[in-house]
């Protein structure tokens, strides 16, 4: 497998990289987070003009046709800036699902406004009962005329109170935890009998728990009562952007860690001339490479035509950047001390983050399980 970047690639994420640190830092990220909408509207129509909303679309729906890589590259240096802005959710995530899932004239339609960032759109998969898992779904969506009535309840959407349309996973046949029998369908935000409670996470960002009472909708995406394969594949491709984002805070975390220990003394010594914050530096630095390698190949091998290949690599993947999350932010925040968790200091704010992410989707042993299984075939 070839891992060299092209000229394109490079430039896209160089170009990201400057982006990023023209725009952000701790107070700008405050003042976005503590906004009314959670986010920066000036700066997302700024991402939109730079094309990061439609790399994951086709070019017959106004995208770029460019690959998983590319959106990973964006990613991992707005994870470094700490970014509040919904760009996995509808660059990533939603530019997927239509890709994929839309028909050739609603993605037609829908497409161009997804790229200019006039349609921002959110994923409503997860349930209170739901777990990690995508097959366990009480939401139903029952036939009336040429369209469907929802009824059920969605739990911790994220992005979800800006969104403009949400992706609903809904049963459509069969019972709680069939494979068969889901569909997935394009919501408006603002339908009849659709309410959203929306709070902010623990990491700066804003979820929404929803209700949908008897909501119409006309939208379905991909096969009617087979659904599950398509919202597996979303999920993997944001799997694999939340493993970038991940890697480009924990490599803020590293950055910043190795700078205090080469300036904060005891005993008139730096600490990092001590020998075990030496060894845990590395154990930090061999985490975050093994996590960035293993996203970068899961990202080469996304665009393949083998759907449990895929899902392979970017469970992988979401392993590594787990496991490595919960390495970096915990050393990060100890070497730091207690000054490591204060709101005026923005390594506490990173470790939140890398935290929420190896939760999202599943933690680090709901992946192990899911490669178990995989082995077993």
């Amino acid at each position: 497998m070839d891992l060299e970047f092209t000229q394109e690639q490079t430039l896209l994420a160089d170009s990201a990289a400057r982006f990023m640190e023209n725009n952000y830092d701790l107070p700008r990220r405050r003042e976005r987070v503590a906004s009314e909408t959670g986010f920066s509207p000036e700066l997302w129509g700024e991402m939109a003009e730079l094309g990061w909303l439609g790399l994951r679309l086709p070019e017959r729906f106004g995208g770029y046709d460019a690959g998983a890589v590319e959106s990973v590259l964006v990613m991992e240096a707005a994870g470094k800036a700490l970014a509040v802005e919904p760009i996995i959710s509808t660059g990533v995530t939603g530019a997927v699902a239509i890709s994929l899932g839309a028909s050739e004239a609603l993605g037609a339609e829908i497409g161009p406004y997804i790229v200019a960032g006039e349609c921002r759109l959110a994923l409503a998969q997860a349930e209170p009962r739901s777990r990690y898992a995508l097959n366990r779904v009480e939401t139903t969506a029952v036939k009336d005329g040429t369209g469907f009535r929802l009824n059920g309840h969605k739990a911790v959407a994220l992005h979800a109170p800006s969104a403009h349309k949400l992706i609903v996973s809904a049963r459509t046949a069969g019972d709680f935890s069939d494979a068969n029998g889901i569909t997935l369908f394009l919501v408006d935000a603002d339908a009849a009998g659709l309410t959203k409670r929306s709070y902010p996470t623990v990491d700066g960002l804003r979820a929404a728990e929803i209700r949908l009472e008897n909501v119409a909708c006309e939208v379905v995406l991909g096969e009617l009562d087979d659904g599950l394969a398509l919202l597996r594949t979303i999920v993997d491709e944001t799997q694999l952007a939340l493993s970038a984002e991940a890697i480009g805070a924990m490599s803020h975390l590293l950055d910043a860690t190795v700078e205090y220990a080469k300036t904060r003394k005891q005993f008139d010594r730096t600490i990092g001339s001590f020998q075990v914050i030496q060894h845990r530096l590395v154990d930090m630095y061999t985490a975050l490479e093994t996590a960035r390698a293993m996203t970068y190949i899961a990202a080469a091998g996304a665009d393949s035509g083998d759907a449990r290949e895929r899902h392979r690599l970017a469970t992988t993947a979401k392993l590594k950047a787990s496991q490595a999350a919960q390495l970096v932010g915990e050393d990060a925040v100890q070497i730091h001390g207690g000054m490591g968790m204060t709101e005026e200091l923005d390594i506490g704010h990173y470790f939140k983050r890398v935290t929420m992410i190896a939760q999202t989707f599943g933690d680090a042993d709901h992946q192990l399980k899911l490669l178990a299984r995989l082995a077993r075939g």
